[in-house]
């Protein structure tokens, strides 16, 4: 007999990001759907419910945006807060070769003691910063964004920073939730949606931005081209969609589409598959390492004459020889 409880099934368009183009509003979008993606970042930790929550929703944030940008490498969230959640941190990692998975990996950072299980999340991380991170690579220099953390949550932030920096007016919709399937264990699942207005002429920034602290808004970006009737009907349009739409699995990506904007002229192009990954290994640990002085790695040690080090994204840990770090590979 077997006793161990069987994985929740997966679906067709689980695990990937589908890109779509709204012909008539001259709009691009992403929809993602995580489900063992997102299963297993968050059952490498025993996060309490709000840091899940902020956990999920920053995993999807970077997917929707990481798949949307021509990357050759990785797209970094890093949430900072002065309240019980202190750190969330993510990487998006492109495909290395076509046809291969893009990969996705994120911890937390929080104070356990401060964490109210019964209240929102996001409020719990306090005033703070979210920081966006564009690496193409050895050969390129990265680029970096921050914005305050302003709205109601991560997404409201990331549509203030897109306006504010990008001058791109965005729209994300994002729903999590833990699953329960009969006879298979609970499983998180989640579902998102990006809607970004494509850049046009553009014209003069706003006298009065009517975002929070001064800043651009979506909507100010979207006066400056001068089409705020696209903007409004297509934004309309996404805050129909419902919890089960967005998390799925009886609603395929596709068929949402059509649902919200058939009448926009949705066009897909193949959806690209994403997995949990972390590129962690013993010789980046010790090339890591090698960076420190003597007297730090020297209290590093342990009784058994080796540092330990565990990866804060994936949890696997390390024992090495203080010996092998001299050369600073």
């Amino acid at each position: 007999m077997n006793d161990q409880t069987p994985e929740a099934p997966h679906f067709p368009g689980d695990d990937s990001i589908l890109p779509f183009h709204l012909e008539r509003a001259g709009m691009r979008g992403r929809v993602a759907r995580l489900d063992r993606t997102l299963d297993a970042i968050l059952g490498t930790h025993a996060y309490p419910a709000p840091v899940a929550a902020l956990v999920s929703e920053a995993v999807l944030l970077s997917a929707l945006i990481g798949q949307a940008m021509k990357l050759r490498w990785r797209l970094s969230l890093q949430v900072r807060g002065e309240g019980a959640i202190r750190l969330i941190a993510t990487d998006y990692f492109a495909p290395a070769r076509e046809g291969e998975p893009a990969r996705i990996r994120a911890y937390a950072s929080f104070d356990g003691d401060a964490i109210d299980a019964t209240a929102a999340p996001f409020p719990q991380l306090g005033a703070g910063v979210v920081g966006v991170t564009i690496d193409q690579g050895p050969d390129m220099a990265p680029y970096q964004g921050v914005t305050p953390l302003t709205g109601d949550a991560l997404s409201a932030a990331l549509e203030v920073y897109f306006a504010q920096s990008e001058q791109l007016a965005t729209r994300f919709s994002i729903e999590t939730a833990l699953s329960e399937t009969p006879g298979a264990a609970p499983a998180w699942r989640g579902g998102g949606v990006m809607i970004q207005q494509l850049p046009g002429a553009g014209g003069a920034a706003p006298d009065a931005p009517s975002g929070e602290d001064g800043l651009m808004s979506a909507e100010d970006v979207v006066g400056l081209e001068g089409r705020e009737d696209d903007w409004k009907r297509v934004a309309m349009l996404l805050a129909t969609v419902e919890t089960h739409e967005l998390v799925g699995p009886l609603v395929a990506a596709d068929q949402l589409l059509v649902r919200l904007f058939h009448e926009e002229r949705p066009r897909v192009w193949p959806a690209q598959p994403v997995r949990f990954g972390c590129t962690c290994s013993a010789a980046r640990v010790e090339a890591a390492l090698a960076q420190y002085p003597a007297e730090d790695i020297a209290e590093m040690i342990e009784a058994d004459g080796l540092i330990a080090a565990d990866c804060q994204f994936c949890g696997a840990s390390y024992r090495l020889d203080p010996a092998s770090l001299s050369s600073g590979d």
